[in-house]
């Protein structure tokens, strides 16, 4: 049963960076003052301007278009602010769109190393393993993101994908590609069609018929 390669990374890719908003916010922190080790006098560290701003900027490129800029904001800002999941996030998905596999899961590693509950990053991760033929790490990736959120559809759908074909367990997929469907109203034929020859491939074992007793009378307790 083919399978599209490209679709994981379609479906996921929809919009998640403008969700990065949310849930990659960066905080202000006050610029730190240390003492000069050879004058004594408390030097400034340079303001490095407002982080959230700054974050909030590089997503509107994104959504204006200007990718390059983009990355260079992202890059830039994970370097001044290394401890903030949201920049790592995104440079990783900028990276695994633009085939750039080994650094997109360097940042999206340390996104999820950042923020544990980073879902979006757990998906991104899964749809990279995949892609290198590291299924068990794969399939590891997008379960964690379903513990954190048993709701995301983006992360059913790519387990669904990699169980059925890939690991070639097409009965095991069925749920996901369900629960992918029930969250997303049910609006994705091509899901729909894979379900539908899942079920007319593999359908239900038919219960074994209740066995009388071999004389014909009532079972005694």
């Amino acid at each position: 049963m083919k399978r599209s390669t490209d679709r994981a990374r379609q479906l996921a890719a929809a919009s998640l960076v403008l969700l990065l908003a949310a849930c990659g916010s960066v905080q202000q922190r006050p610029p730190s003052a240390e003492p000069s080790p050879t004058t004594g006098e408390v030097q400034t560290e340079p303001d490095k301007g407002n982080p959230q701003q700054r974050f909030d900027a590089a997503l509107q490129m994104l959504r204006d278009g200007q990718v390059g800029e983009a990355e260079e904001a992202f890059r830039t800002l994970a370097q001044d602010f290394p401890e903030h999941a949201g920049p790592w996030t995104n440079l990783g998905i900028l990276f695994a769109r633009s085939n750039r596999r080994p650094q997109a899961i360097g940042a999206l590693a340390r996104a999820a190393q950042l923020k544990p509950d980073n879902k979006i990053a757990l998906n991104w991760l899964g749809i990279l393993y995949r892609e290198s033929g590291d299924f068990e790490r794969a399939r590891a990736s997008y379960e964690r993101a379903l513990a954190i959120d048993s709701g995301y559809a983006f992360a059913h759908y790519n387990l669904g994908l990699l169980l059925d074909a890939h690991l070639r367990r097409p009965t095991d997929a069925l749920p996901h590609y369900r629960e992918y469907l029930r969250l997303r109203g049910g609006d994705d034929l091509r899901v729909m069609a894979w379900v539908a020859q899942i079920e007319a491939e593999n359908p239900p074992a038919e219960a074994p018929a209740s066995a009388a007793p071999p004389d014909g009378s009532e079972v005694q307790p």
